[in-house]
């Protein structure tokens, strides 16, 4: 069966920077720049929901000069592509908390879910300020008891599906505190290369090697 439902931890985009004697922000528009082109792949691959890690909540520790780079290169790119993706039936929603960032910011993000709210081409979910476990423990603040399709409803974005697939680049295996609800029996697939140099034949590879296993849910 084929994945419909995919995440991405878009890691390495400062590696790859580094690597070629640039900022840190240009890895990450090369690194946005892969996002875009992934999307529209997705769609040619049958993928109906598509979630990137963007930013973490942990992403703040790092260098200020960068932080800043990165959220006028966020606001840049919701002004700009939001739009065309728009008018390719492309479905937007921010998932993670919106407290602490610029209220300039969060109005685009919101504009930019206004705007393509009765899109159904393929959903795209974007994790910005983002952490596995805020998110849970934000839900649970919530809970007034019952089961997990009940716990659920108190997640940032309760329409989400769990994940058949999650694909992580740059060599590195683990999770980093990314959708740890809804990944609980994803499959997961970890590519060397880093997030500006995954191709869309790199991408084909990663659904193809999920549509090679067996899915069993706890099963024999």
């Amino acid at each position: 069966m084929p994945a419909r439902y995919v995440a991405i931890i878009t890691d390495g985009n400062g590696r790859w920077a580094q690597r070629r004697g640039l900022q840190p922000i240009e890895g990450h528009q090369a690194g946005a720049d892969v996002v875009k082109e992934r999307l529209r792949d997705a769609v040619d691959f049958g993928v109906e929901e598509l979630t990137v890690f963007s930013f973490s909540t942990e992403n703040w520790s790092r260098p200020r000069g960068e932080v800043e780079g990165l959220m006028r290169m966020f606001r840049e790119r919701i002004d700009r592509e939001t739009p065309e993706l728009h008018d390719e039936g492309v479905r937007m929603r921010f998932i993670g908390r919106r407290d602490g960032i610029d209220p300039g910011l969060v109005e685009r993000m919101q504009w930019a879910e206004k705007l393509t709210a009765a899109n159904d081409r393929i959903n795209f979910f974007v994790a910005f300020n983002y952490g596995g476990r805020s998110e849970i423990l934000d839900a649970a603040k919530l809970f007034e008891g019952g089961g997990e399709d009940d716990f659920r409803t108190g997640l940032y974005a309760p329409e989400m599906h769990d994940p058949d697939l999650l694909i992580r680049t740059s060599g590195e295996l683990r999770i980093s505190n990314y959708l740890l609800w809804q990944c609980a029996y994803s499959e997961l697939v970890f590519r060397d290369e880093l997030w500006p140099d995954f191709s869309r034949e790199a991408f084909k590879e990663s659904l193809e090697e999920f549509e090679a296993r067996r899915r069993r849910f706890g099963a024999r």
